[in-house]
């Protein structure tokens, strides 16, 4: 690395280069990658979360809801933080809201 550091000569001309001609470009071109790393990256994150809010605040007694971890059931209790899922006769299980993957709405 330092050879081929060491084979190209220090520009001459008698200037020294001026930092402050390339403070706009740097600007600029770091607030292109904050910009598209906020469009690509966060916004939509952003937007599936409050989706996902919706579908949790949306879920009701008698929707068929499938769990982050793959249980697949029945609501029949909603409460303020957990939901009562039914996944067979007579077994019913109590998860966190946040759990909930998907519903299907009967």
């Amino acid at each position: 690395m330092l050879s081929l550091i060491l084979m190209f000569p220090p520009p001459s001309g008698g200037t020294s280069p001026d930092g402050a001609n390339q403070l706009p470009g740097l600007l600029i071109m770091f607030s292109s990658v904050i910009l598209i790393f906020y469009f690509m990256m966060i916004r939509p994150q952003q937007k599936r979360a409050k989706e996902h809010k919706a579908l949790l605040d949306a879920v009701k007694k008698g929707d068929k809801v499938v769990t982050t971890s793959g249980i697949h059931g029945t609501v029949s209790e909603v409460d303020e933080t957990t939901i009562l899922i039914q996944i067979a006769d007579n077994t019913r299980v109590k998860f966190d809201k946040a759990s909930v993957a998907s519903v299907d709405a009967k």
